[in-house]
C-alpha cells in the first residue's frame, strides 16, 4: 500500500514537472552530512546522462539535481547517486527518510570514490539494520541491460588493487541499493582530461552506468 501511494505521488510530480515541453525529468546527487565530499565527480552525471540519452534512448535533463538525505524531494527521483571519499553521517530522521524512499520504490547507487566504504556501511546500517550487502552474481540483470558484462562490474581505477565488486542491498526481493566498490565508475564517467583514463576504460564505465540507469528505470517505483 505504501509503495502504491508513493507511486501515485511520484506520477503526479513527474507530470507536473514535465508538463512544459522544455522541462525534462532529472536524476540527482545525494547531499549528506559528516564532512565527506558528496559533491565529488562534478562532470560525471552530466556525461552519463548524455551517454544514456544517446544509447538507451532516455530523455533526461543533462543537468543533475542535488537532493539532501532528509528531503521529501528524494521522491522526485527514480535514481539517486551517492559518492565521495570521506565521512558520512545520517541522522535518525535522514535514515528513516532514505529508508522510506527506498522501500517505496526508489533506487540508490553508492559509488565508492576511495575512502567512503568504512563510513557508508555504518550509515546504511541505520537505514536497513536487518540487511547486509551481498555480492551480486554475474548473471544479475543489472549486468545485462543494453550492454553485457559477463564478468560483472568493470575495474576502472586500481586503488588498493582489489577486484571491483558490485554489491547490493536487497529488500523483499528487490535490489534497492547498488554499491560499486573498488571500481570508481564515477571517475570513469568524468571528462577524459580530469583523470586521463584511456577511452576504452571510460566507455566501460559509461556502459555500466547506462546499464544501472536502465535497470533502475525498469525496476523502481
Amino acid at each position: 500500500m505504501m509503495r502504491v501511494r508513493f507511486l501515485a505521488i511520484l506520477t503526479i510530480l513527474i507530470f507536473a514537472r514535465t508538463a512544459h515541453a522544455q522541462i525534462l525529468p532529472r536524476i540527482a546527487k545525494l547531499k549528506y552530512g559528516g564532512g565527506g565530499d558528496w559533491y565529488a565527480n562534478k562532470t560525471a552525471l552530466p556525461n552519463l546522462i548524455k551517454f544514456s540519452n544517446a544509447e538507451n534512448g532516455t530523455n533526461l535533463d543533462v543537468e543533475e539535481d542535488v537532493v539532501e538525505v532528509g528531503s521529501r524531494d528524494l521522491f522526485l527521483y527514480p535514481y539517486i547517486y551517492m559518492t565521495g571519499h570521506g565521512n558520512v553521517v545520517f541522522s535518525d530522521a535522514e535514515a528513516a527518510n532514505l529508508r522510506k524512499y527506498l522501500v517505496a520504490g526508489g533506487f540508490l547507487h553508492i559509488d565508492d570514490n576511495y575512502g567512503l566504504d568504512k563510513f557508508v556501511r555504518l550509515e546504511m546500517k541505520k537505514v536497513f539494520p536487518e540487511l547486509e550487502f551481498i555480492d551480486l552474481p554475474f548473471d544479475h540483470p543489472i549486468y545485462h541491460q543494453r550492454f553485457d558484462f559477463p564478468k560483472g562490474i568493470p575495474k576502472i581505477h586500481e586503488h588498493d588493487g582489489k577486484p571491483a565488486q558490485g554489491l547490493g542491498l536487497v529488500y523483499q526481493g528487490r535490489l534497492v541499493v547498488f554499491y560499486s566498490f573498488e571500481c570508481d565508475l564515477g571517475n570513469g564517467w568524468e571528462d577524459q582530461r580530469i583523470h586521463n583514463d584511456p577511452e576504452s576504460k571510460r566507455q566501460e564505465a559509461l556502459r555500466m552506468g547506462a546499464n544501472i540507469l536502465a535497470y533502475c528505470f525498469t525496476n523502481s517505483f
